[in-house]
């Protein structure tokens, strides 16, 4: 995609997925300002994450309330803190939490940074590299995936989240219209 064709899909996205738009908007501003991911916003990052999906989300969420504030709090400061290089380190550490897999994790960074990270999901990865493996879900498969889109970032000027989202919403908006 070009970049006015990124800009008009990642418009796309927000305007017709409102309340995802405003949530993570609202949750990014909090772990900006605080520096800190808590308990109970790691229960709003899940409940965003898997909004469509109770299952999903109903199974998850049992786990992230095994986790105690103080380690989330601990865990993240210290991720937020790392630089860019880290990658695979502030994955891996924020998947040693209770119920944060590498797509969680790349939720946490991109609502921290959107300008640096980007949602590790199916749709991104079938737009950019077609039909996924079957184990998708990897530190490994999202260093992939984030490397990819910061390089269409790079090249257009924009931030990594904003690249991210237009092929989500091309690749959902194809498979499901």
């Amino acid at each position: 995609m070009e970049r006015d064709d990124i800009l008009r899909w990642a418009k796309k996205y927000d305007t017709e997925y409102i309340w995802w738009f405003q949530k993570e908007r609202e949750i990014g501003d909090r772990l900006r300002a605080n520096k800190v991911l808590t308990k109970a916003d790691l229960v709003e990052v899940v409940e965003w994450k898997f909004k469509d999906l109770e299952a999903r989300k109903k199974r998850i969420l049992g786990l992230v309330r095994m986790n105690e504030d103080a380690d989330v709090r601990r865990t993240s400061s210290h991720i937020f803190g790392l630089g860019s290089k880290d990658d695979s380190y502030k994955v891996d550490s924020l998947c040693i939490l209770h119920g944060v897999g590498p797509a969680v994790a790349s939720t946490i960074l991109t609502f921290y940074n959107p300008k640096e990270y980007g949602v590790f999901d199916i749709h991104i990865w079938r737009e950019l590299f077609g039909k996924e493996p079957e184990n998708l879900f990897t530190t490994e498969n999202y260093i992939r995936l984030l490397f990819k889109l910061r390089d269409i970032a790079n090249r257009y000027e924009l931030d990594v989240r904003t690249v991210e989202k237009a092929f989500f919403k091309k690749n959902y908006d194809r498979a499901y219209s």
